[in-house]
């Protein structure tokens, strides 16, 4: 390498160039003398190491340009006012070729870079005080290449670029970004917490909380026609668990077997936790017990065992115990109706239960929460029903039925007592009969009403129904009169009377008064089969009455296409032909009400929880027979009970006129007939303006029901009358003649 020279170099012009500071600016500090503005001159250095010292003894050398005015300064990286340490290496790494570029300096050696930077003389930017300037920085002129020093050589290929440092500022954005993000997932999730998902949360933790407590709804009362209670509501309490509450549910349950009747092993049953239908919450009510009275449900609470309750209930009562039980039914301690009216119009009679659903807290918190969830529904109370029945006539009919199948060992009995006219009942009386308070234990068939569901062939009384078709279709007339023999054969059976005309001629009086099964089939075959099956319907027989009563049987009348030979024999006296007392009844009332018939109803007015009645709707009516022909027939049933030797005289009412007809049947279970005989009598009185009939059927196993039926009927129609106040008949029953000449 050669000496480095230490003559300043010139550029391009021939000036001197150089990075001192203008002359007079400072001084040298070695000399001391004072620097101007007291900056000293050693501070500065040229990028060769020389000092303004030097730079200003060589502008006294000749050949060297002096320029006063400005003088440049060229300064290493290292005299850099920045104050930082690293500035150079970063403008290397970053920067430092190209600087060294712009400069261009192209005597120094390949590979070599360097910063230079100027200072321009504050005199030439034009000072005021006429101070020379401090030398302005500016890049230093591109340098002239030395002739002895030889010329770089450019690299043949770009160098490698250096490697980048990390940025710190892209990590710090990501940073943010993910954290922002995070908080923005966060921030959405509560949103949706809050405001979107916020119902089903709250309804699910709701549901842990509420507990339910239902409202029974006071249930409607039966009353007979004026009013009086057949069957009502009481206030009770109702004894109720809480499975979860419950400790010890075996030693819970014989605490309250004792005083709720009840075993301690069903007790214990309703007390084992459950879930509801369909959840997965546990049940917190079960029932122990309903109708429970007051003073029990009072020593429960004295127990205070726990998730035990009492609430209030209500508990059905019937007063008169089996008054009409039959007929009214009962129902079960959850107050639905089982059997009876009470079934039949049970929805009318519960009304709507209400609840009340409330949130609770749980263990020794178990109480209302103020302010939480509270929802009352408040019951609707049931209507009631008005019968047409009379109370004080129901207790006398069944008492009277009752003695008289007792003194003959009847098994079922069944009496009915229907107003003319109207179509109600007064009275429907069945034996045997129970305790419809206490309907446990019972059989079935005592709980049954026999007036609906006793199927019979009613045998003579059916005849009434045979001689009134004659009458309206003019095959008789009032006083007409036939040869009646002793039998007469249909078929492959003989018929016979039980009182031998033998041959002589009989009025239909006297037919009807010796119930003269020849008379009758005589008359029958001059009517026709397919008239008598059109007047059977008529009259109501083999269809259901629709009274209200549950069960109640068809009955059934048997069609032409099964007529045999015998049948036209049989039909017309009763046989053959299934009908329930009620249709009979509901017959011989049709006859009574000048022919016409008026479907029989125990129902007189629905009574709404406002108080407010509402009528039953109309009974069913239809003209069978004409009032003239009704009215001769009852004059020729006057005979059963007036003529001498009559079949029903037993049935006759001192002071009145009655009018009826007796009847052997027997009794049918499942189309099969049963052993023994039904006795029947079926009445009406006063038998010149009829007010009211008296059906009366008994089954005896022995036989002997004629003893029974028509007694059981005078005693039942005395005190009917004289109940209702009705006035003697003001005259004499007609004369009869059985054979007339």
């Amino acid at each position: 390498m050669p000496p480095r020279s230490e003559e300043p170099r010139r550029d391009a012009t021939g000036s001197r160039r150089g990075s001192s500071r203008a002359a007079g600016r400072g001084a040298d500090p070695r000399s001391g003398e004072p620097g101007v503005g007291g900056i000293s001159d050693a501070r500065a250095y040229t990028p060769r190491g020389r000092t303004i010292r030097e730079e200003r003894s060589d502008a006294g050398r000749p050949g060297r340009d002096e320029r006063p005015a400005r003088a440049e300064q060229r300064r290493t990286p290292r005299s850099t006012r920045s104050g930082d340490p690293f500035r150079p290496a970063l403008q290397v790494l970053d920067g430092g070729r190209a600087a060294a570029t712009r400069t261009g300096r192209r005597d120094a050696p390949a590979g070599r870079t360097g910063v230079v930077r100027t200072v321009t003389p504050r005199a030439a930017r034009g000072s005021p005080d006429g101070e020379p300037p401090l030398p302005r920085r500016r890049p230093a002129p591109r340098p002239t290449r030395r002739p002895d020093r030889p010329a770089a050589r450019r690299p043949s290929r770009k160098p490698p670029r250096p490697p980048k440092l990390a940025d710190p500022r892209r990590r710090l954005r990501l940073g943010t970004v993910l954290t922002l993000a995070l908080f923005a997932t966060i921030g959405i999730r509560l949103v949706m917490l809050q405001a979107v998902d916020t119902p089903a949360y709250a309804g699910g933790g709701v549901q842990d909380r509420l507990t339910r407590v239902d409202l029974p709804a006071p249930r409607g009362a039966i009353t007979d026609r004026w009013g009086d209670p057949l069957a009502h509501s009481v206030e009770a309490r109702y004894v109720f668990a809480d499975p979860t509450l419950i400790e010890d549910a075996t030693a819970t349950a014989r605490a309250l077997s004792p005083l709720l009747g009840i075993p301690s092993s069903t007790l214990a049953e309703k007390m084992r936790p459950r879930t509801l239908p369909g959840s997965t919450t546990q049940s917190r009510f079960e029932y122990l017990a309903r109708g429970v009275e007051i003073a029990t449900a009072t020593k429960v609470q004295a127990l205070e065992l726990p998730g035990i309750g009492v609430h209030r209930d209500e508990r059905r009562e019937v007063p008169g115990g089996d008054l009409a039980a039959n007929l009214i039914g009962f129902t079960s301690q959850d107050m639905l109706g089982l059997e009876g009216l009470e079934a039949r119009y049970d929805k009318l009679l519960r009304g709507q239960d209400g609840s009340r659903v409330y949130e609770a807290g749980l263990g020794d918190l178990n109480a209302p929460i103020p302010g939480g969830y509270s929802r009352t529904t408040q019951p609707k109370p049931g209507s009631s029903l008005r019968l047409t029945i009379d109370r004080d006539l129901q207790f006398m009919v069944q008492r009277m039925l009752s003695d008289a199948m007792a003194q003959s060992k009847g098994s079922t009995g069944a009496a009915v007592v229907i107003e003319v006219g109207s179509g109600e009942v007064l009275a429907q009386a069945s034996h045997p009969t129970y305790n419809a308070a206490k309907p446990l234990p019972s059989q079935p068939t005592d709980r049954e009403d026999a007036a609906t569901s006793f199927v019979v062939d009613p045998g003579s009384v059916h005849k009434a129904i045979t001689f009134g078709a004659a009458l309206q279709e003019g095959v008789i007339t009032p006083d007409t009169t036939l040869p009646i023999a002793n039998a007469v054969r249909r078929g492959d059976t003989w018929f016979a009377d039980t009182h031998p005309a033998n041959g002589r001629r009989m009025s239909l009086a006297g037919m009807m008064a010796y119930s003269s099964n020849v008379g009758t089939i005589e008359i029958a075959h001059r009517l026709g089969r397919e008239r008598l099956i059109d007047y059977q319907r008529r009259f109501g027989l083999g269809e259901a009455t629709g009274v209200g009563i549950p069960g109640e049987a068809d009955g059934r009348l048997l069609p032409a296409d099964e007529w045999s030979g015998s049948s036209y024999g049989s039909v017309p006296i009763g046989h053959s032909v299934d009908a329930t007392p009620l249709q009979m009844a509901a017959a011989y009332a049709t006859i009574a009400n000048n022919g016409t018939y008026v479907q029989p109803h125990l129902i007189k007015e629905v009574i709404g929880p406002d108080g407010k009645g509402k009528p039953a709707p109309a009974p069913v009516t239809r003209s069978v027979l004409s009032p003239e022909n009704a009215a001769a027939l009852r004059t020729i049933l006057e005979a059963v009970t007036t003529v001498d030797g009559a079949t029903g005289t037993a049935a006759a009412v001192p002071g009145y006129r009655v009018a009826g007809k007796t009847g052997t049947g027997w009794r049918l279970v499942d189309g099969r007939k049963q052993p023994g005989e039904v006795a029947s009598f079926i009445g009406m009185a006063p038998a010149e303006n009829p007010r009211y009939v008296i059906a009366v059927f008994a089954h005896t196993p022995s036989g002997g029901g004629g003893d029974i039926a028509a007694p059981a009927f005078r005693d039942m129609m005395q005190f009917t009358l004289r109940h209702y106040r009705v006035p003697p008949s003001g005259g004499a029953p007609p004369k009869f003649l059985v054979y007339p000449r």
